[in-house]
């Protein structure tokens, strides 16, 4: 397969992506949307998010980015080299080991459930006992969806791996669903813990979806742990340093929930929906390319094809810079009106507007940072090196954690909400991460085309500032006007300007999304006629 073969099979990859990503986005904006107007930033919903994110961490450290990085490489190996066979036992065999650790850790995580709130977790509920008291019935009634979760995502290596990417793409919109059918259908009698109960439906919907297609591939299971066979020792072998990354992330987090706990009511919420938003761009973009970019960037590396992966990583790396830039623009400037339109209504008020507004900016500026870690990190997987950006996240997360406190601190002392602090800490430690790994993969591949990319870049900034430009005058203008005007005018107008700008530097992207859109709305035109 050619250069250009790959790129153009990554890019019709992540085309498929991309479009299973914006409908989930869209599906989880809807159920944002519902959630926000049943709880606000109140103490319920403070509660649900903190007990959250122990069965977010659970899945992260044990099928989430740490199992994939290290599966997906081994895994496709043996697919490409026809050891079929010995593939699909190594599935069998991490499947197996996945639902004994997670199950045997969920066990002890509902036994430690109060010492976990009120030690590591959320200390600042301990002057509210109701919202403590909630927030551990909560964690022990989701601990079921950290091991659907689990399961779900090795299912998804294992399809990625295949080259299908449709349904594991489509997977997040049905945990969206499940959600949706627990705010709208139980909460109404069951409160939050209607909402609760969703995320376990979610959870089985994630799984569900998959199912079908993973039957399909006609895979043989064995029923065995594989504590002997090699390929899961080498699965092991890539996956403990990123684990302990993985960790570091998440201890980040912990950090930020213990932080927000103290602070003002509806911080921790905040920082929730904030760092959603940012990532709903972050995922269209920069996920859709990463995933749909790994298999074969492992691929490239497995037959010692350097010179094709060089080209790929160039134009992917270049591909998400030229959306993210732009996005991160639009986000600083319409956040507020963009809150207004999506959540202010029922209990979610003017305060909770302006809570989630002042995380967005922070967040919206690491937004190209964070889309870029997505791509170098799994080119660094490809080369069956978890180690390297492991090192670089834990020491970039390190260097989070103490910002953590020491920008919150300072935001406070200058009377600014201090969660704008926990916000702009993971912008610059990423945005450092990000920078550290282009430097280390530019050594290794001994270039990565920069002129190629850097060119890009100049072009999309100058767009970016252009659009930024005309933002600020349409904002100017039609402040009196309706927030849907404002957001929604803003969103197609800022669109339309920088797609402009664009074409007339002659941004060769945009010009190959141009022609693939026409070629599309023409093909159905033949056949409509």
């Amino acid at each position: 397969m050619s250069i250009s073969e790959n790129n153009r099979q990554i890019a019709r990859a992540a085309g498929t992506v991309m479009f299973a990503f914006v409908l989930g986005n869209l599906v989880g904006l809807v159920r944002q949307i519902l959630v926000a107007n049943a709880f606000g930033t109140q103490a319920e919903i403070e509660a649900f998010n903190a007990a959250n994110r122990v069965s977010e961490t659970l899945f992260n450290l044990m099928a989430g980015g740490a199992l994939a990085s290290a599966f997906i490489p081994t895994f496709t190996g043996l697919l490409s080299k026809g050891n079929q066979s010995k593939a699909w036992r190594l599935a069998s065999s991490i499947a197996n080991l996945i639902f004994l650790i997670v199950m045997i850790i969920s066990i002890l995580t509902a036994i430690f459930a109060p010492w976990i709130v009120r030690n590591l977790l959320a200390p600042g509920f301990v002057v509210d006992p109701e919202k403590e008291l909630l927030t551990i019935q909560l964690l022990r009634l989701m601990l079921p969806s950290a091991l659907l979760f689990s399961l779900s995502g090795l299912v998804m290596g294992i399809l990625n791996s295949n080259q299908i990417f449709l349904y594991p793409a489509l997977a997040p919109s049905m945990y969206q669903l499940g959600l949706i059918f627990g705010v709208l259908l139980l909460s109404p009698r069951l409160g939050i813990y209607g909402l609760a109960v969703g995320v376990i439906i979610g959870a089985s919907l994630h799984l569900l979806i998959q199912a079908p297609v993973l039957l399909k591939l006609n895979g043989k299971y064995f029923p065995t742990l594989g504590l002997r066979f090699d390929y899961v020792h080498e699965v092991a072998r890539l996956m403990a340093p990123r684990l302990l990354g993985v960790g570091i992330v998440q201890i980040n987090f912990w950090v930020n929930t213990r932080l927000a706990s103290q602070f003002a009511e509806g911080s921790v919420t905040s920082l929730v929906l904030a760092f959603t938003l940012m990532l709903m761009p972050q995922v269209a973009i920069a996920q859709s390319i990463a995933i749909a970019a790994m298999p074969t960037f492992s691929k490239l590396i497995a037959l010692g094809k350097h010179d094709e992966m060089r080209s790929s990583l160039a134009s992917s790396l270049r591909g998400v810079l030229i959306f993210s830039i732009p996005a991160s623009v639009g986000l600083i400037l319409l956040r507020k009106p963009i809150i207004t339109l999506l959540y202010q209504r029922g209990e979610f008020d003017f305060r909770s507007t302006e809570l989630v507004a002042w995380a967005l900016l922070w967040y919206a500026l690491g937004l190209f940072g964070h889309a870029l870690v997505e791509i170098l990190s799994r080119a660094f997987y490809s080369f069956h090196d978890t180690k390297t950006p492991v090192f670089v996240g834990i020491i970039s997360m390190s260097f989070n954690i103490i910002l953590n406190y020491t920008l919150s601190s300072f935001f406070l002392k200058v009377g600014w909400m201090a969660h704008g602090g926990l916000a702009l800490a993971n912008t610059i430690a990423t945005s450092i991460e990000a920078l550290i790994l282009i430097y280390l993969m530019n050594r290794r591949l001994q270039g990565i085309n920069a002129k190629y990319i850097s060119n890009g870049v100049y072009k999309t900034m100058i767009a970016s500032l252009i659009m930024g430009l005309g933002l600020f005058f349409w904002m100017h203008w039609t402040e009196y006007n309706s927030v849907w005007l404002i957001s929604i005018g803003g969103i197609f107008f800022g669109g339309i300007l920088f797609l402009f700008v664009t074409i007339i530097l002659r941004l060769e992207e945009v010009d190959l999304m141009m022609k693939f859109g026409f070629s599309r709305l023409s093909r159905l035109f033949m056949l409509n006629r």
